[in-house]
């Protein structure tokens, strides 16, 4: 606290230009639905991503790294405020809104001193204004980061949120251009297809799409960190490059298993950090806004439930949820999910069970659409694709199933047997020990952070508007 005091003093007196030098700059970089572990760094044999391997190499790798919630909205929520979704209201919701209320670290480093800004995709999709805010949390848009640092006085530090760049869409969401991939020159045959898909020639052409898209991003990147460098500001800027969830495919985005909540993430701070290191702890994107407040020397406001990256210590685990991804149920309902991963198990807790978990099995009108030309489709919380297509032609066999089928109230699986979380052991008698435990792990941690579904679950996040149109198909 006394650090803090001393930079706002600082700022009150008029801070000079050796010590706004002194203190650290931020390059937050994130990409739309990049999921682990398709990056280079990681060992992918076909996607190139060498911007974000350079980093990993200068930097620190972590490789077990997770969203707070597979969802673009939330995700990107609990980044800026550095809580777990169930702390910020209808901001746990995707097209919802963020209330001002809530304190989020790129307007907190702003009020100590530093020049704030953004490109890309910030905050969203959803109404800033149904919260009160009049500014994106991210901050004010520039038209490109290299734009921003002309007009950025010498020697201030900075904040810069990137989300990357515009080609018709933020990569690598949804639509792919397909058969883009094979037209790059990638291979059908080096891509390792997770066994909760079928494994055909039309799959693996979608992953290469997907894989196009990633190295878009990547190169993205790399235009930034010439743009930092040009600058003469690389050495003592923090840069984090992530993604906001995992890859759009049939049980991967919008869900807690590792396909749609475990991300890449990279972070390069040459004048603290030690180049080469790959970190296995376990970590979550709150800790983001805590990272920089604390390198920033600020204090995170009590609220933040998040922890700095360069923190080591008790990170046995990482807590996951969900709530209302699309409006794709009647009723607008949420499929409310809380879950913990250790590096023995994943235990899932499906809260309202009866509900589909991908959406419903059919199509219907939303009562006042605002965009009444389109329906709510099939499966809506699973993005539309040639995979999606593919599944749902296949009612009954298994991949129809994981993906669209409902599920028990508990799911647990043994991730050393079972990597990619398909067998679901929560009723097996050799496995009561382990899902009590991860059973206790996980009340405590809803009852600590006062999670609303641990105190009185009357579904509030149903009730919350969705700020949005209807998704196709």
């Amino acid at each position: 606290m006394k650090m803090v005091g001393f930079l706002l003093a600082a700022l009150t007196l008029g801070a000079s230009s050796a010590q706004d030098e002194s203190r650290p700059s931020f390059l937050f970089c994130i990409a739309d639905d990049w999921g682990w572990p398709h990056a280079g760094a990681y060992g992918d044999r076909v996607v190139k991503t060498p911007a974000f391997d350079r980093l990993a190499a200068e930097g620190m790798l972590f490789t077990n790294a997770y969203c707070a919630s597979p969802s673009c909205t939330p995700s990107r929520c609990a980044i800026l405020t550095g809580q777990a979704i169930h702390r910020i209201e209808e901001a746990g919701n995707l097209w919802s809104t963020l209330p001002a209320k809530f304190d989020v670290y790129p307007e907190l480093l702003e009020k100590a001193g530093y020049a704030v800004g953004s490109s890309g995709k910030t905050w969203g999709p959803g109404s800033l204004e149904a919260g009160g805010r009049t500014r994106n949390p991210a901050g004010p848009s520039s038209p490109s980061f290299a734009d921003f640092l002309k007009k950025l006085p010498e020697g201030k530090p900075f904040c810069f949120w990137f989300g990357g760049a515009w080609h018709g869409g933020f990569d690598p969401h949804r639509p792919f251009d397909k058969g883009s991939g094979l037209k790059a020159g990638m291979k059908l045959e080096d891509v390792a297809v997770p066994p909760f898909l079928p494994d055909t020639p039309e799959v693996r052409g979608d992953f290469l799409d997907y894989y196009l898209e990633v190295q878009r991003f990547d190169r993205d990147v790399g235009d930034v960190l010439k743009a930092l460098e040009a600058a003469g500001r690389a050495p003592n800027t923090m840069v984090v490059v992530t993604s906001d969830n995992g890859y759009p495919w049939p049980r991967a985005k919008g869900n807690v298993y590792d396909a749609g909540a475990r991300v890449p993430l990279v972070l390069r701070w040459p004048a603290k950090v030690k180049g080469g290191q790959k970190v296995d702890d376990f970590v979550s994107l709150t800790d983001v806004g805590p990272s920089f407040l604390r390198a920033a020397g600020l204090e995170p406001p009590a609220a933040m439930t998040g922890r700095t990256l360069l923190d080591r210590q008790g990170r046995g685990r990482v807590f996951l949820e969900r709530e209302r991804h699309t409006n794709s149920r009647k009723g607008n309902l949420s499929y409310p999910m809380r879950a913990v991963r250790t590096a023995d198990h994943l235990y899932i807790r499906n809260l309202r069970p009866e509900r589909w978990p991908a959406g419903d099995p059919e199509k219907y009108d939303i009562p006042d659409n605002p965009h009444p030309q389109v329906d709510v489709g099939i499966f809506a919380d699973c993005d539309q694709g040639p995979t999606k297509d593919l599944v749902i032609a296949g009612p009954g066999d298994k991949f129809y199933s994981l993906a669209f089928g409902k599920r028990p109230a508990e799911e647990l699986y043994d991730l050393k047997k079972d990597p990619h979380q398909i067998d679901n052991v929560a009723d097996r008698a050799e496995y009561a020990e382990p899902r009590a435990a991860l059973r206790r792990e996980l009340d405590r941690w809803m009852r600590e952070t006062a999670d609303p579904r641990a105190l009185n679950d009357d579904d509030p996040w149903d009730r919350y508007p969705y700020i949005g149109g209807a998704r196709k198909k």
